[in-house]
């Protein structure tokens, strides 16, 4: 709110703050963005931009760019892969208008390439993964021509990783904060006795296979489903 006074009427959350804002990325940065008419200069904790046009919305008591331009703003200062993330989770909570956005696209506006390229390619699985862990096995099985499975889906009434019902396979990723004591070790061979029981394969993979023994794990995955070289399953 003090950053929003001192860039003076008019001024919205813009960028990463207003990505942060309408909860499409996690962590909030220690500068705060606003985007706002007239000539006042940025200072130790606040950016201010100055765009040509404002796309003002209101949400959660405070102005804010709508989410197209918050997107694209968002999109000008960060990698390909935080932009898809940011797109899936504004998609995972139903404020992705996609109409919305070719508004803000084109006109030599930057990022408008990146967003372009990101909107067409499917954010609907990515948007559910909830570690870091997951993103990579995603990406690792997109980037093999892998089918992408349902993600936290459930099987036996048990919710799972990831989940290639037709198959019957299950993958459970095992990150050291959710596996390392006695007792969730206990667990986790239970819901794979339980899984395996009612005629699941049941596959693990740890972080460290799944970065520094990508092939392996790939290889692995397509035996288990029953994938040729080409990605397509058997005939």
């Amino acid at each position: 709110m003090a950053a929003l006074l001192y860039a003076g009427a008019g001024a919205l959350l813009s960028h990463h703050t207003a990505a942060w804002w309408w909860q499409l990325i996690a962590v909030e940065l220690p500068i705060i963005c606003v985007s706002a008419p007239g000539r006042r200069r940025s200072v130790p904790g606040v950016l201010v931009h100055h765009p040509r046009f404002l796309d003002a919305a209101r949400h959660r008591n405070l102005p804010v760019t709508t989410v197209p331009r918050t997107l694209l703003d968002y999109a000008s200062t960060v990698s390909f892969d935080r932009v898809r993330r940011a797109l899936a989770e504004a998609d995972y909570r139903h404020i992705l208008n996609l109409e919305a956005m070719q508004g803000v696209l084109g006109c030599g506006r930057a990022a408008s390439a990146q967003l372009s390229l990101a909107l067409e390619q499917d954010q609907s699985q990515l948007a559910l993964t909830r570690s870091v862990l997951e993103e990579r096995f995603l990406a690792l099985c997109e980037g093999a021509g892998i089918p992408l499975p349902d993600v936290k889906a459930t099987g036996e009434g048990l919710m799972v990783d990831a989940l290639w019902r037709e198959q019957q396979v299950v993958v459970e990723l095992d990150g050291r904060a959710a596996h390392r004591t006695p007792a969730q070790m206990e667990r986790d061979h239970g819901r794979d006795l339980r899984l395996r029981a009612a005629g699941y394969v049941v596959l693990r993979y740890t972080w460290a296979q799944i970065t520094r023994q990508p092939q392996l794990v790939v290889a692995d995955l397509r035996a288990r489903l029953g994938l040729e070289g080409s990605g397509r399953p058997k005939s």
